[in-house]
């Protein structure tokens, strides 16, 4: 039918892979932090927040998994260098409800297809785009 797409999305089985191989790296740093997995339409579909994980980077995980399906599988951690040198852009982005423009989302892919994201919080943005990266792995 020419009317109605198909669209392949992370399960509840898929997250759960996504969620235990970023919680495992993250312990592995030592770096307590929030996790979410959303699906390709931004819902939650898995959660957690490690022992001494900020509560501020609960939210903030789950903006980065949202910001990363939003714009199509770009990694929260491109977003700088995208829009730097645009001043229009990067004041109007800060209006954005749940944008994201640092390091910690990661999209979830099969093949070339953006099945969903994973979001964390907690560490340096490097530490978090590592951690995110472990956890997207772990599919596929």
């Amino acid at each position: 039918m020419a009317d109605i797409q198909d669209q392949r999305c992370i399960t509840l089985a898929g997250a759960t892979r996504v969620m235990t191989a970023a919680l495992q790296h993250a312990d592995s740093i030592e770096v307590p932090v929030c996790v979410a997995v959303v699906d390709r339409g931004s819902n939650l579909v898995s959660f957690a927040r490690m022992d001494g994980a900020a509560l501020l980077s609960a939210q903030l995980a789950q903006d980065k998994g949202y910001s990363v399906v939003a714009f199509n599988g770009m990694a929260t951690r491109e977003w700088w260098d995208a829009i730097r040198d645009e001043p229009a852009l990067v004041h109007g982005l800060v209006k954005t409800a749940r944008l994201t423009v640092f390091g910690g989302g990661v999209a979830i892919t099969e093949g070339e297809t953006v099945v969903g994201a994973v979001g964390v919080s907690g560490g340096s943005a490097e530490q978090d785009h590592e951690i995110a990266e472990a956890g997207a792995a772990a599919v596929g």
